[in-house]
C-alpha cells in the first residue's frame, strides 16, 4: 500500500543587531547545517552538499533511521535554500527500497521594525509503500500518524534553528569582529 505524508513549517526569528550583518553569516552553508542538526550527525560531502543522519524514528511498529543528503546554497542577498538530494532508510530494507523523501526550504533576511529578522519555510513530503503488516491499518490512521511524525521532525528542527542559529551567529560575529580588529594596521603619518 503506497501512501504520502506531508508537513510544512514556517519560522520567524528576530535577530538583534550585531556588528556584522546576519546576511554574511548565512552565506556559509556549513554553519546553517550545524544549526539545524547536531554536528556529530553531519557528514560534509562537498562545499554545498551534506549528509544528515537523523535520530531513529518510530512509526507505528517500525523503527527507522533516515539519512538525507541535502544541498544548501545562498544567494547574494543572504537568502539560503536547502533541498534534499537523496535519502536512505536504515533499519527496514523493505521500506528503504520503496521510499522517497522531498525536503525544500529557505531562510531569508527581512526587516522587522528597526531590526533584521529571518523568515523561512520548510516543506517535507514522504512517499512510501508500507510493509504488508500495516496494510490492515485504516489509511486515515496511517496518514494522521505519518503527517504527525513529519510535523514533529520539522518542529524539532525549527526549535533548534531558533536557538542554535542565533547562538552560533552571535559567537561567529564576535569572533569575526575580534579577528578583523586584529588585522587593522595603523598608518604612520
Amino acid at each position: 500500500m503506497s501512501t504520502r505524508f506531508s508537513a510544512s513549517q514556517a519560522v520567524e526569528i528576530v535577530v538583534p543587531e550585531q556588528p556584522i550583518p546576519i546576511q554574511h553569516y548565512l552565506r556559509q552553508p556549513q554553519r546553517l547545517v550545524n544549526a539545524l542538526v547536531d554536528p556529530s550527525r553531519v557528514e560534509h560531502l562537498s562545499s554545498d552538499r551534506f549528509r544528515l543522519t537523523m535520530r531513529p524514528l518510530t512509526f507505528m511498529t517500525l523503527s527507522i533511521q533516515p539519512t538525507v543528503d541535502i544541498k544548501v546554497w545562498a544567494e547574494a542577498n543572504g537568502t539560503i535554500y536547502l533541498q534534499s538530494q537523496g535519502c536512505e532508510i536504515r533499519g527496514v530494507d523493505y521500506i528503504n527500497q520503496r521510499f522517497a523523501l522531498n525536503l525544500k526550504g529557505y531562510l531569508s533576511p527581512c526587516q522587522v521594525g528597526s531590526n533584521t529578522g529571518l523568515h523561512g519555510n520548510a516543506d517535507l513530503e514522504v512517499q512510501v509503500e508500507l510493509p504488508p503488516p500495516l496494510w490492515l491499518t485504516p489509511k486515515p490512521i496511517l496518514e494522521t500518524a505519518g503527517n504527525g511524525l513529519l510535523k514533529s521532525v520539522l518542529l524539532t528542527i525549527k526549535q533548534r534553528l531558533q536557538h542554535q542559529l542565533l547562538a552560533d551567529y552571535y559567537a561567529w560575529a564576535s569572533d569575526t569582529e575580534d579577528t578583523d580588529a586584529g588585522l587593522i594596521i595603523p598608518q604612520v603619518p
